[in-house]
């Protein structure tokens, strides 16, 4: 009686040993953890420094009222180029605010002695469209694009 005690205790302890290195394996499985890559995150461009129309109506608005008198394009007159003011300001909102309350109120000191006359006559939206067209005359910018 005592080998059949002896193997069933050998049997029991057999048993004991598999099932508590399962339980083992488990508990390790359960510890470890697992990377998920993230998700790509989707990038919203910003909206267009200005639409094409904006542009449109603001080379127009310059063509007919009297900016041409003191500025062009490209050439220093009275007042600066165009392009240069386009370079020295970034395009954005702060840039558009600033420039069209010295076309509607003037301005001087900026560009050198001669100050540039008051054009109370020309409304904030008008004033911002003139702006956004010339700033988009920097050569170094982006190209605009519309929606």
């Amino acid at each position: 009686m005592s080998i059949k005690k002896i193997l069933i205790a050998a049997v029991c302890i057999a048993f004991a040993a598999c099932f508590s290195q399962a339980s083992a394996q488990v508990k390790k499985k359960a510890i470890v953890k697992k990377t998920v890559a993230a998700a790509p995150v989707k990038v919203i461009p910003p909206p267009p420094f200005a639409t094409a129309p904006e542009i449109v109506d603001g080379k127009a608005l310059i063509a007919k009222l009297d900016c041409l008198a003191c500025h062009k394009v490209d050439t220093k007159l009275v007042g600066p180029a165009y392009t240069a003011v386009a370079e020295k300001y970034p395009q954005d909102q702060n840039s558009v605010d600033l420039l069209s309350q010295k076309i509607i109120n003037g301005g001087s000191g900026i560009w050198g002695p001669v100050p540039m006359a008051p054009h109370p006559a020309i409304t904030l939206a008008d004033a911002n469209k003139i702006v956004k067209y010339i700033l988009t005359l920097n050569s170094k910018s982006l190209p605009v694009t519309s929606k």
